[in-house]
């Protein structure tokens, strides 16, 4: 969902999106973590779209498990300098954990789950484009269902969002790069 949007005086188009994002523990972590914690992890995504650099910038953080783990990710696409019909992608990522003992694992399982979503996510984003560019037949659009259960958790996550900062805070965690 949307919860902020606004064009900047420099005519930037600045965007706050909140998401829900659920992934299946590992089994170690089933072990070390009680059975009732939430599965679900809510995300803030801040974007930055700037016609006068051709580029669109993307900030995101999760907003709770940020003891087990924290994640930060930032995005630059913008035009190719090499092709200029093409576009490249700058990601970067910041995974911590504040779980004594284990904050290492842990933040070694998140850099691997990491890179492997992201070859996900880019084959994904190929899909998507070719299917804009018409090199792929076009799909009917999907009727997403909603849960009772996602209203409430959407409202929760709107009340953690609101009180996120406009930038992730991260000087004070290690952290690992990729």
């Amino acid at each position: 969902d949307v919860v902020y949007r606004e064009v900047t005086a420099d005519h930037r188009l600045f965007s706050r999106r909140l998401l829900t994002k659920t992934n299946r523990l590992p089994r170690w972590a089933e072990v070390v973590f009680p059975a009732n914690m939430s599965r679900s992890v809510y995300i803030v995504e801040d974007s930055i779209v700037d016609p006068v650099a051709k580029s669109l910038t993307t900030f995101t953080w999760n907003l709770n498990h940020t003891t087990l783990m924290s994640v930060e990710e930032r995005c630059v696409f913008r035009e190719s300098a090499d092709q200029p019909a093409s576009t490249s992608i700058r990601r970067e990522a910041w995974v911590s954990s504040g779980v004594y003992g284990l904050s290492r694992p842990i933040q070694e399982f998140g850099l691997a789950r990491f890179k492997s979503n992201q070859t996900k996510a880019m084959k994904g984003l190929e899909h998507a484009l070719s299917n804009l560019h018409g090199e792929a037949a076009q799909r009917p659009p999907r009727d997403p269902v909603k849960e009772p259960s996602a209203a409430k958790a959407k409202e929760a996550a709107k009340t953690l969002a609101s009180t996120a900062p406009v930038t992730p805070a991260t000087a004070t965690k290690p952290q690992q790069f990729i």
